[in-house]
């Protein structure tokens, strides 16, 4: 597993799509669970993430099942949880539970990057 990180428009699809052109992308925002299962890569993951909470789906073992079902999928999530600390409920436990997530793929991936100003810089490379 590999991870894509870093702000909203950083250029991090871009610079996935660059780095690995030979990857079939999917997006987060529209992947089925059993998409996000099979997929080589995966575009906008949070936006996966917040689908299923809006959906009133339990998303906590989610982690648990990309790591054992697909372990060498590519996935590129904004990080969500800089800035101001929302108001809305909702908005913080999504914000909470792409943190959490996201951090615990993390610790399993191989290779984390963070993009900013479309530039790559490696923060994990096991």
């Amino acid at each position: 597993m590999e991870m894509i990180i870093g702000g909203a428009f950083q250029g991090k699809s871009a610079y996935a799509e660059k780095k690995y052109p030979d990857k079939v992308w999917i997006s987060g925002a529209s992947a089925s669970e059993e998409e996000l299962l099979k997929a080589d890569g995966i575009i906008g993951f949070h936006e996966y993430i917040r689908r299923e909470m809006k959906a009133g789906k339990d998303i906590s073992g989610l982690a648990g099942i990309l790591i054992k079902k697909n372990p060498q999928v590519i996935l590129v999530s904004d990080e969500v949880g800089y800035g101001v600390v929302p108001v809305d409920a909702f908005d913080r436990a999504y914000r909470e539970a792409v943190g959490r997530i996201c951090t615990e793929l993390a610790s399993y991936s191989s290779c984390v990057v963070r993009v900013v100003c479309g530039i790559g810089t490696v923060i994990k490379d096991d």
